[in-house]
């Protein structure tokens, strides 16, 4: 029993006796793991790889697109918006014009009723004073006659009367 107790030395592994059969069953398993690799497993992993280099692909060339669009977009929002501020400055031109005529006519139309009123103010002003030159002459024939009168002076009406029209116009009688 001691021999059997020497033949078993360490790990089978290592016995020199099965390397030809490990060695056998080696190459079977790596040509085993080889075919289900390169028959299921590698053309899996490169599908998938080039699913993924054809989305990535896509999604590069649908950002440029949206880039360009992107641009475009701002492009023509900067087109309108110039164009609204043209077309706002084109109205608010458009109304100060109308406000302005609007503006001149009704100025016009103060300024002719303001003259028409100056004018007949004037004329009644002018009236007034005739009226009231009329009430001095009358006042002052009157007082001329009573003063005369009381010194005992007799004079005519006309004569009292053109005397006092020429003191009113700056003559001397």
């Amino acid at each position: 029993m001691a021999a059997d107790a020497n033949d078993a030395v360490g790990m089978p592994q290592l016995d020199f006796a099965t390397f030809p059969n490990q060695i056998f069953w080696l190459v079977v398993t790596l040509v085993v793991i080889y075919m289900i690799l390169s028959r299921v497993a590698l053309p899996r992993i490169g599908s998938i790889l080039a699913e993924r280099a054809g989305t990535i692909t896509a999604d590069i060339d649908a950002a440029e697109t949206y880039k360009r669009q992107a641009t475009e977009a701002e492009a023509a929002y900067h087109k309108a918006l110039d164009d609204a501020r043209a077309q706002a400055h084109r109205i608010v031109e458009e109304m100060r014009a109308d406000i302005q005529a609007d503006l001149d006519v009704a100025i016009a139309k103060a300024d002719a009723e303001i003259a028409a009123r100056t004018a007949e103010s004037e004329r009644r002003i002018a009236e007034i004073r005739d009226s009231a030159s009329a009430a001095v002459a009358e006042v002052a024939r009157d007082t001329a006659q009573e003063i005369l009168t009381v010194f005992g002076v007799e004079a005519e009406q006309k004569a009292i009367a053109d005397t006092v029209s020429a003191r009113m116009k700056g003559g001397a009688a």
